[in-house]
């Protein structure tokens, strides 16, 4: 029932959105005769610009201290223009309903709900793909139809977050000299079954929480789905291309690869007691200081969030490691999905002013905020250092999700709307696999073989047939 009100919160809030913009979205779209985002220069171009402008972001937790710092050093720039931050904590789903308003702010980071055909409903064009597929990283990750709708704020790689001194004392660390001086010392699981032994390892050896699902918050167990594309698969095409063309998706497969080992990895890990005596009580501000530490030993997030367990307590930040997801590939190799993290996107109602002084921010804070690098991001920048947050990543193929062609561009959604099953937009079927431990009503087979019973049946509607 949760999931089925999820789904459908999400479907009105669209419904409403193209009622309304389809038609304006209650305002005119003012011509546009000014430059591409890739065109302009900053602190050469409209340096004597006037506009005020409304950002608004899911990053609640910098908007009094980094974000505004980043002003000031704009504004040394522009200092005509004005900016102010406001942060939603439930972003998505607030953002998303905002939208159906022509007048919600100038500058947003695009919800990853809306489909691409869609974006120009709402969204400026900023530039042609050709003009920044060359300069960024991840720049087609919120573009259609050869035009850019969206900035990245910064990239992640989906790995797992690890407290060293705990591994260590676990009996594990991916330091080679350490591993080289003491033969007891293991190098960091790369396949699941390491991976449990690790967790196990942990609860025996140690007093920490092995593997922490932060499965009260919900939203942070969305993270799992960001593992079945290039961790699970080594494939670019798996996500947009493939899986929705493809029956039983989830499947056990015989190479110990493939989504199926994602999920099965949390599952055993509830299952042997490996979590949190309570998953209904997690926190997910409190488990920050406690990762810090060492009271857990591992927290699957992407890479985003290895900051915000450093700062707790700085005295304890060296102690956080990051590694690749523990699936390796049949030919020997590690290979770890990456992407853009949300994308700054400009109100395509705002005025010429409003949209060039967006532009100029958002621009600003890509190239020279140091943004990706400070938060321990893959950098947007082609050709930009990495941070030292990635070092275990060295040598690992990072594997950004192939865009659909444009004839298939509404596949990948339609189907995962159709199946319900809401794969990296819904937390709710995560949530799912610990609530059968806890529960006893169904094993993890039986949430397979429901998955793929609808996933199935929505492929036989929406995907080509041959």
């Amino acid at each position: 029932m949760k999931k089925a009100m999820s789904l459908l919160l999400v479907l009105v809030m669209l419904t409403g959105l193209l009622t309304a913009c389809g038609g304006g979205g209650g305002g005119k779209e003012p011509e546009y005769n000014g430059p591409s985002y890739a065109a302009l220069k900053v602190g050469e171009d409209y340096t004597d610009l006037s506009a005020e402008l409304r950002v608004i972001t899911q990053r609640t937790d910098l908007v009094d201290t980094t974000f505004a710092e980043y002003v000031k050093e704009f504004n040394k720039l522009y200092p005509n223009i004005t900016i102010s931050y406001e942060g939603i904590t439930n972003y998505q789903d607030d953002m998303t309903a905002r939208l159906s308003s022509s007048n919600w702010g100038d500058i947003c980071m695009l919800p990853t709900n809306i489909l691409l055909p869609d974006l120009n409903l709402y969204f400026h064009p900023l530039c042609s793909l050709d003009e920044l597929k060359d300069v960024y990283n991840f720049a087609s990750n919120r573009a259609f139809d050869n035009k850019v709708y969206g900035i990245p704020s910064t990239g992640n790689a989906q790995g797992v977050i690890y407290n060293k001194k705990v591994a260590e004392a676990a009996g594990y660390t991916s330091d080679q000299a350490k591993l080289e001086a003491d033969p007891n010392l293991k190098p960091m699981p790369k396949t699941p079954d390491e991976f449990l032994q690790f967790l196990q390892d942990i609860k025996d050896k140690t007093d920490a929480i092995p593997l922490y699902t932060n499965f009260a918050d919900s939203w942070p167990m969305g993270a799992w789905d960001a593992y079945i594309g290039g961790c699970a698969t080594g494939s670019a095409d798996w996500m947009n291309i493939d899986m929705p063309q493809t029956k039983d998706p989830f499947a056990k497969r015989s190479d110990g690869t493939g989504p199926y080992e994602v999920y099965n990895i949390l599952y055993q890990a509830v299952s042997r007691k490996l979590t949190e005596d309570s998953p209904t009580a997690t926190n997910w501000e409190g488990c920050k200081p406690m990762m810090n530490r060492g009271e857990i030993g591992v927290m699957v997030l992407g890479s985003w969030a290895v900051i915000q367990m450093q700062e707790p307590d700085m005295n304890n930040a060296a102690d956080i490691g990051y590694m690749p997801f523990p699936i390796t590939q049949p030919g020997g190799e590690q290979t770890a999905a990456a992407g853009a993290d949300y994308c700054f996107g400009v109100n395509k109602y705002d005025s010429e002013e409003g949209k060039i002084a967006s532009m100029l921010y958002i621009k600003w804070f890509t190239e020279s905020s140091n943004f990706s690098f400070d938060q321990g991001g893959v950098p947007i920048i082609k050709g930009s250092p990495y941070p030292d947050s990635l070092v275990e990543f060295e040598g690992i193929e990072l594997i950004e999700d192939t865009q659909a062609p444009t004839e298939l561009a509404d596949l990948q959604p339609n189907v995962n709307r159709e199946s319900e099953i809401g794969v990296n937009t819904d937390n709710t079927h995560v949530q799912r696999i610990v609530e059968a431990v806890v529960t006893g009503n169904e094993t993890l087979e039986d949430i397979i073989n429901d998955w793929n019973s609808r996933w199935n049946a929505a492929v036989d509607r929406y995907a080509p047939q041959s």
